[in-house]
């Protein structure tokens, strides 16, 4: 559900913060690094949040027949041909991804 400007909804508001001076400094460090005023990566952090916030809110409606299967499934323990597989496998030397959204990922050891 990423926000989406209309070309109607183009008023902005002025919001007042009041921030130590470290945080400050951290936050005008990140958006000189984005290559953004602290104000443009302060709105994009907090809509970012506030989209994440709500995406984590999910409700679903079910009847209690098909709400005491689900945990009934959820309650199983693990079983099958791919769990089996997944199993045994040996560690193949895998390591870490360490990803960010700016980055991107790499491997660590």
């Amino acid at each position: 559900m990423p926000y989406s400007q209309t070309t109607t909804d183009t008023q902005t508001h002025a919001v007042n913060l009041r921030i130590r001076s470290d945080i400050r400094a951290l936050i005008d460090r990140a958006a000189k690094a984005q290559g953004k005023t602290r104000s443009d990566f302060m709105i994009d952090a907090a809509r970012r949040a506030a989209e994440e916030s709500l995406l984590d809110q999910a409700l679903v409606r079910v009847d209690q027949k098909t709400y005491d299967y689900f945990i009934e499934v959820l309650d199983r323990p693990p079983g099958g041909d791919g769990f089996e597989r997944l199993m045994a496998a040996k560690n193949l030397g895998m390591r870490n991804a360490v990803c960010t959204r700016s980055a991107g990922c790499r491997l660590s050891a």
